[in-house]
């Protein structure tokens, strides 16, 4: 324990001629966000802000605190490393061999994975006088209309795209290489024919249509919370207009998983809300849902979900890598799997019609894609994947039946992660978002308990959660 109870918490001393506030590197990296997607560092920024938090970490070594169910995330964390054992272990139904890339995917994926831990334990041990939810939660709402207008861009001139500065100076193998190219080629859209005509699906400024979605569905609740239900009413109006015309892209994505996803958290908050609210957060939660489910009805998407479902495109793709990534791990490596993904041997039943020039969607993917659950599988085996999805599931059921506002966005985040895990690929920006969600939550919990991080104990917060209907309608 730092400094004695009663007396001032010793500040860390100044390096600088100014002192940056606790939370700049989250600042830094969400609201340049835009900037840095176009210079194809966005990916680069958020690991690179992990540096300046993990220094901050080890200065409060002493005092930190973790959440209940950590220790099933650090021993996934160990897990990850045994996955070097058998990084160039052959795969049954995979390719054999392999080369040094290998080796970056995977330094990659756990460059990331540690990103997520140290913001997990960042924003967890930050008190609210040092780091006020609110702010965390305004970043995620801008970053929510950051979401939206890209998804406009990508809907409206889904042709565009950019030769990024970091892809100019990289070495021509490096961009060659699909996986580098995503990261630094920014796109606005993906164009296909999923109903028989060239349809975009938007994806700026994320390197994904699928991540724009998970974006999306996790960016919501904060927005709605901090831009809408806790906003001026300057703000409010911007913020449905916002809301309004994010709709296009949801509606004309075509994007399965974010329909039911939102139709999954809206079911989840109207029930919450209805649960500890007083009768003025019933009319309104009534209100809202029935208004909701009116522009529902009026809007282009019922025809657009049927059409959809009467093509589904991927699912016997999706379906046969899914079968082949389980039998391959539980024939090769069912304990620790294999580190990282594998390219498929032969052309996965000729399902996919085998790669083609100017068609990548017919390319067979590789062995662990095509949905985060299947990574786990494939590269973590069962033990790894039990570990990762029982962390997640404790603070779900940690702070279901909590009353708070960032309890209730935190757990429309993991409904949200739960149900995009079978179909989209959810390292970066997706989970990164996801482990803010636990650590707000979290904290808010821990605070409402009255239990306040080491650092913090010796003075009072300066604000205490707001009560069951306030703390939702305020």
């Amino acid at each position: 324990m730092r400094g004695i109870a009663g007396s001032t918490p010793l500040a860390p001393p100044r390096l600088l001629p100014w002192r940056l506030r606790p939370g700049w590197p989250l600042s830094v990296a969400l609201l340049g966000f835009p900037l840095w997607w176009i210079l194809g560092l966005a990916n680069v920024v958020l690991l690179l802000i992990s540096v300046p938090m993990a220094i901050t970490l080890w200065r409060r070594r002493g005092t930190l605190v973790a959440p209940s169910g950590f220790g099933a995330w650090l021993f996934f964390l160990i897990w990850v490393v045994l996955g070097l054992l058998v990084l160039w272990a052959d795969a049954p139904l995979a390719e054999p061999g392999g080369g040094f890339s290998r080796l970056l995917v995977y330094g990659y994926r756990f460059a990331w994975y540690l990103s997520f831990t140290i913001v997990l334990l960042y924003i967890g041990n930050m008190s609210e006088r040092e780091l006020p939810s609110g702010k965390i939660g305004r970043l995620l709402g801008y970053m929510f209309i950051v979401t939206t207008v890209g998804g406009l861009v990508g809907s409206f001139f889904p042709s565009i795209q950019l030769t990024s500065p970091v892809e100019m100076v990289l070495p021509q193998g490096l961009t060659g290489n699909s996986f580098v190219r995503d990261i630094v080629h920014p796109r606005v859209a993906e164009i296909e024919s999923i109903l028989g005509f060239a349809q975009s699906r938007p994806m700026a400024p994320f390197a994904y249509a699928n991540t724009w979605g998970a974006a999306y569905a996790f960016f919501l609740p904060y927005f709605l919370l901090t831009w809408i239900v806790r906003a001026r009413m300057r703000r409010r109006v911007f913020a449905l207009i916002i809301l309004v015309a994010s709709l296009w892209p949801v509606v004309y994505s075509l994007n399965r998983g974010l329909w039911a996803a939102l139709g999954a958290i809206g079911l989840f908050g109207v029930l919450k809300l209805l649960q500890v609210g007083g009768p003025r957060v019933i009319a309104w939660t009534a209100g809202m849902a029935a208004v909701g489910a009116l522009i529902v009805a009026l809007s282009p998407l019922p025809g657009l979900v049927q059409d959809r479902l009467d093509n589904p495109h991927s699912n016997n793709r999706r379906t046969l890598l899914a079968e082949e990534t389980t039998r391959s791990v539980l024939m090769g490596s069912p304990l620790v799997g294999f580190g990282s993904t594998r390219n498929v041997q032969g052309d996965l039943g000729q399902v996919a019609g085998g790669a083609k020039a100017g068609c990548k969607a017919c390319e067979s993917p590789p062995l662990g894609t095509q949905g985060h659950v299947w990574l786990l599988i494939f590269a973590n085996g069962v033990v790894g994947t039990i570990a990762f999805c029982a962390f997640f599931a404790i603070r779900f059921l940690r702070h279901w039946r909590d009353r708070g506002a960032y309890s209730l966005a935190g757990c429309c985040v993991l409904i949200s992660c739960t149900l995009f895990m079978i179909t989209y690929d959810m390292v970066e920006v997706p989970l990164y978002t996801v482990m803010i969600a636990v650590a707000l939550m979290w904290r808010a919990s821990r605070d409402a308990h009255g239990v306040r991080p080491p650092r913090a104990r010796v003075r009072a917060l300066t604000e205490e959660p707001a009560p069951a209907a306030e703390a939702v309608a305020q």
